[in-house]
């Protein structure tokens, strides 16, 4: 339940719409909702400003159908992470509504359109173009969080004049979401180029001794620009959910 739903429920009470016993069923899973294998937390829209995220790996698509018929009931949103196209395929056939972005392994149901939070443009680059999956789910989760976002792929450090290219956008980004596999040198020379904030993501995307992006992230952390912070590997969704919360 979100702030604006919670508004309603007490106006229509206070007005005499709806009637208090109504109105205490409508709150019975005010807080959580059990529902065997998952404890979904309606909450959340409340506490934080925006509903829980269902992080689709690992979970069989009837267990996503549950928690989505759940969730739908009292959200404007609702965000699924790491879903495979076979589970996105059920999904979908049981709620065609559903949008699917395959590009990024993710899928988002609306009750409406979003409304704009960001107070700014949040800009989305990666150093090549395997690290798109990665970028687009930080896009996409920026996105539907009500911000402005713009995207810039395959701008890495092996061909640094393609980055600079993009100057003017670069400049006008209120935060940047830096993503890079390899040696993940990107996200320093963006940080060194602007005085906003840039979130940085390694990638898993490298040969041997990248060591499934082990080598991005302690060349992230390690990075000399001071305007930098660093998200965990192949995080695209708690970047652009981060680079949201600053943008607000």
């Amino acid at each position: 339940m979100n702030i604006e739903s919670l508004n309603q429920l007490l106006r229509a009470v206070a007005s005499g719409k709806t009637s208090v016993s109504d109105a205490v069923g409508s709150l019975k899973n005010f807080s959580f909702e059990d529902i065997e294998y998952a404890h979904i937390d309606h909450h959340r829209s409340l506490r934080k400003g925006f509903p829980e995220v269902i992080f689709g790996q690992g979970k069989t698509a009837d267990q996503i159908i549950g928690i989505m018929e759940k969730m739908m009931l009292q959200e404007n949103i609702v965000l699924i992470t790491r879903i495979s196209k076979h589970n996105a395929d059920k999904v979908i056939s049981r709620f065609p509504e559903i949008e699917y972005h395959e590009d990024a392994n993710m899928a988002v149901w609306k009750k409406h359109e979003i409304s704009k939070q960001g107070k700014g443009t949040i800009v989305v680059l990666s150093a090549g173009t395997s690290d798109i999956p990665v970028a687009k789910e930080a896009y996409l989760t920026a996105k539907y969080m009500g911000n402005d976002v713009e995207s810039i792929f395959d701008v890495g450090v092996a061909g640094i004049h393609r980055l600079f290219d993009h100057k003017e956008l670069i400049d006008k980004a209120t935060v940047l979401v830096v993503v890079a596999g390899m040696e993940g040198a990107l996200p320093s020379v963006v940080a060194g180029m602007v005085s906003r904030p840039v979130i940085a993501v390694p990638t898993s995307i490298g040969y041997g001794v990248n060591l499934g992006g082990l080598t991005a992230l302690f060349a992230m952390l390690n990075s000399c620009s001071s305007n930098i912070a660093v998200v965990n590997i192949d995080n695209g969704f708690g970047a652009g959910y981060m680079a949201s919360v600053i943008n607000r």
